[in-house]
């Protein structure tokens, strides 16, 4: 019974930080349907955050009845004359009992545009939470400024040599380095070894300082879900030896997995304590996973990969970052998102990568515990890429999500009237189909790739 509680606790906290994180993204996108619904004159008679019994409720001054259900596995905004939270229908009963004004203020009476925005606006306002949470990560986080400069070198068993916090470097084994440009085209160049030369300024005097390897073979991020993450490997942790022999650059890391071709890898780890001891000593056995990475032309490239990320031997001196300049950050990162996930949708169908990327509430799941173990920011970050996935996935033409409403709305706006009730039955019970089968198959590929 004891060795089962850490099991326990395990999924609990994976079930936590879902539910978390999908509460948030829900709660944004069905408050968009709801601001906009009652900007445009519809009533809303319920907000929901869940299915099934209430748990918590009140009703405003405007009739409307918030709530939080026993199931917090979605939400919906109930309109007036809904048949359903799904808006799928008109309750024809009620709406027989409804003046022409008050059946203005239903999704079913209300004209096109206020409909089609009232729809639009849940995905809309995913896409604006996820701007503005990347965006409030750059102004938390600021840049780099554009010398490299020391703020503080990070723990590796070596010690930081003769770095210094406040260093600004100049050079490194003798090549200028003005920029970041000119120290990233060094990372792959300089000599291995546990140390190299620095030329560094230091209180307006030049120095020449021993440090360790500039892009060390340090973990500077571990992806949630992949090979390093399942093996218990963290950030911060440093590589010692790479099947046995001796590594002290994160590139030896990389040489080794791409020449293995999915091979095992034996790594020897050592782990700085948090108390401020010696650190401990340990070896895990990676076997890498076959990736499919997304490059510049919309295309896919095929590795094998441990998820994992390296960074240089320091953590730079940052600035501020503009209010504009954080919000286009935001805007581009989000839009990044969004085509990265049209031409993976397109690359599966043409059977250019695994259907194996298509993951289902499972694996969901476990990178929303894995985010919020690695800390608050990982853990907003994900929050921000999941509420993209949502709003985009909300616009897809099938009935039963935004997009299939946004398509009868659009097919009303051509044709001059709306489907009639016995084709949008048929739709709908073959939208709802699609979405079950896609839900089905995510969560197959969850339990088998």
């Amino acid at each position: 019974m004891l060795d089962l509680l850490p099991q326990f606790g395990n999924l609990l906290y994976t079930v936590v930080a879902f539910v978390i994180a999908l509460s948030i993204i829900v709660a944004v996108h069905e408050y968009g349907h709801y601001i906009i619904g009652r900007l445009s004159g519809i009533k809303a008679e319920v907000f929901s955050l869940g299915f099934g019994p209430k748990l918590i409720s009140r009703v405003d001054k405007r009739g409307t009845r918030w709530q939080i259900a026993a199931i917090p596995l979605g939400g919906y905004v109930k309109f007036l004359g809904d048949a359903n939270a799904a808006s799928a229908g008109a309750d024809e009963a009620e709406m027989a009992q409804l003046s022409a004004e008050e059946r203005r203020h239903t999704m079913h009476g209300a004209p096109l545009w206020a409909r089609a925005a009232t729809v639009a606006a849940g995905p809309v306002f995913n896409f604006i939470l996820s701007i503005l949470v990347i965006a409030g990560l750059s102004l938390w986080t600021g840049r780099a400024i554009d010398t490299p400069a020391i703020q503080t070198v990070v723990e590796l068993p070596q010690g930081p040599g003769g770095l210094e916090s406040g260093d600004v470097i100049k050079a490194v084994d003798g090549t200028p380095t003005p920029d970041y440009e000119a120290l990233g085209a060094l990372i792959e160049k300089v000599p291995g070894g546990p140390e190299l030369s620095y030329q560094v300024e230091r209180g307006g005097q030049d120095l020449t300082v021993t440090g360790p390897q500039l892009f060390p073979s340090r973990f500077a991020g571990i992806q949630p879900g992949s090979a390093a993450y399942d093996a218990g490997l963290r950030t911060g942790d440093v590589i010692t030896a790479i099947d046995g022999t001796p590594a002290w650059r994160f590139i030896d890391l990389q040489e080794v997995i791409r020449a293995g071709n999915g091979a095992p890898v034996a790594l020897d780890i050592w782990r700085p304590s948090r108390d401020g001891t010696e650190g401990e000593s340990f070896s895990v056995t990676l076997v890498p996973r076959r990736t499919d990475l997304p490059v510049g032309d919309g295309t896919f490239e095929t590795r094998f990969l441990i998820g994992a990320t390296g960074s240089y031997m320091f953590e730079p001196v940052t600035e501020p970052v503009g209010l504009l300049e954080s919000v286009n950050s935001g805007v581009s990162q989000t839009w990044g998102i969004i085509t990265q996930s049209i031409s993976g949708i397109r690359a599966m169908i043409a059977q250019q990568i695994s259907s194996c990327n298509l993951t289902g509430a499972l694996r969901i799941a476990e990178t929303s515990a894995a985010a919020a173990k690695s800390g608050p920011v990982d853990f907003i970050w994900f929050i921000a890429v999941l509420s993209t996935a949502v709003g985009f996935l909300n616009l897809f033409p099938i009935p039963v999500l935004d997009g299939g409403h946004l398509m009868f709305h659009l097919y009303e706006a051509i044709v001059g009237k709306p489907p009639s009730d016995r084709l949008m039955n048929a739709f709908m019970s073959v939208g709802l189909a699609l979405v079950l089968t896609l839900m089905l198959f995510g969560l197959w590929n969850d339990l088998t790739c």
